[in-house]
């Protein structure tokens, strides 16, 4: 019983670790700078006809209301709507699904605090840092393989990403004529997912980095108490 309880425990400690991980590598990718970097690198504005200017005015605009809303998407330039009525009802889906996602994120984030506050004393808090040091690597390993395969996959594997989180005709823009992909080519999200991978990457390396270091300390620590308190002796032999 005592296995299956650790082995649950370890199970949802690392869910809850890896959902904060992928969460905290994002968010730097949702801010101006970056998709203003990625836009460049993606030529949006050969794309869109837009001066840079004009690009950063809608963007900016887009990105606000994805990220702190109200999801209305309707960014105008020269009294003109940007985005069509689909290519806005599928920003507020894309808003939807961060949402949730970064709901449950919390909610790991939360698990996770729990987790150190019961974990007291070096024994029960070296298990700890140990089971995260192990989700780490976990991640470390997942991540640079899922990476290989998206890169070697993209459209594919971007493709099943939307079937699995957004309905079925919602997200299929033509690019000769439909704002939101002149916007965010292609280009810009694969070098936004390799973005991320790395940044995900870089955090479960740290993690398994840290874990392992803090696990070390209170095993030490627990060597120490043990050392100080001298051989025990059993009454029964001392007779």
């Amino acid at each position: 019983m005592d296995a299956i309880r650790g082995a649950l425990a370890a199970l949802v400690i690392g869910i809850a670790a890896t959902l904060v991980i992928i969460a905290l590598a994002i968010l730097p990718f949702l801010t101006p700078p970056w998709v203003a970097f990625g836009q460049q690198q993606a030529e949006a504005t050969a794309w869109t006809g837009y001066t840079t200017d004009e690009l950063r005015t809608v963007t900016d605009a887009i990105l606000a209301d994805l990220v702190v809303g109200p999801p209305d998407f309707a960014v105008s330039l020269h009294g003109q709507p940007v985005l069509e009525a689909r290519e806005r009802q599928h920003m507020r889906d894309v808003r939807g699904v961060f949402a949730g996602f970064f709901a449950v994120a919390a909610i790991g984030a939360l698990v996770l605090v729990a987790a150190f506050l019961l974990s007291r004393g070096p024994e029960r808090r070296a298990r700890l840092w140990r089971r995260l040091s192990r989700t780490g690597a976990v991640v470390v390993v997942v991540t640079i393989v899922g990476g290989a395969v998206g890169v070697l996959f993209f459209d594919q594997a971007f493709e099943v990403f939307h079937e699995l989180f957004f309905p079925a005709g919602s997200y299929d823009f033509d690019p000769a004529t439909e704002k939101l992909v002149q916007l965010f080519p292609q280009t810009f999200w694969i070098d936004s997912t390799l973005g991320v991978g790395a940044m995900i990457v870089l955090l479960a390396a740290g993690l398994w980095w840290l874990g392992r270091r803090r696990a070390a300390a209170n095993e030490a620590s627990i060597g120490s108490v043990r050392a100080a308190a001298g051989p025990t002796v059993d009454p029964v032999t001392a007779r």
